[in-house]
């Protein structure tokens, strides 16, 4: 299965923070499971840290290459739905993960409840 990590499940992974529930822990670490983030994931934990709402150690992207996490760019067919789904939530960085998983039928990792109102599979993080 392929596991579409939320900015904060990366995080999360990334400092081996207990937050991270065991079984979505399980699930990044099967070798089974094709693990990926999203550039928009990147994107928004970059602004948040330059706006001073995260702290973030430098490096975030040699830390995800080294994981061996899975990069996904956003493809112009991904913004096309993103801008296309319904307003449940305005969030856009969220919308380009349902959008992603939508086309990739992938799990979302996160514990962000504004998901549940769109077709996509939760993994609780």
């Amino acid at each position: 299965m392929i596991l579409l990590l939320d900015a904060h499940a990366l995080l999360w992974w990334l400092a081996d923070d207990p937050n991270l529930v065991p079984d979505a822990r399980a699930a990044i670490a099967a070798p089974s499971n094709e693990v990926i983030v999203s550039a928009a994931s990147v994107w928004e934990i970059e602004i948040k840290r330059a706006l001073g709402k995260l702290s973030v150690p430098d490096g975030l992207v040699d830390a995800i290459d080294a994981s061996a996490i899975g990069s996904l760019p956003i493809t112009t067919v991904d913004a096309e739905r993103a801008g296309r789904l319904p307003l449940h939530h305005r969030d856009p960085f969220d919308r380009m993960l349902v959008a992603q998983a939508l086309r990739l039928d992938a799990i979302i990792v996160s514990r962000n409840a504004a998901f549940r109102p769109y077709d996509v599979n939760v993994l609780l993080a």
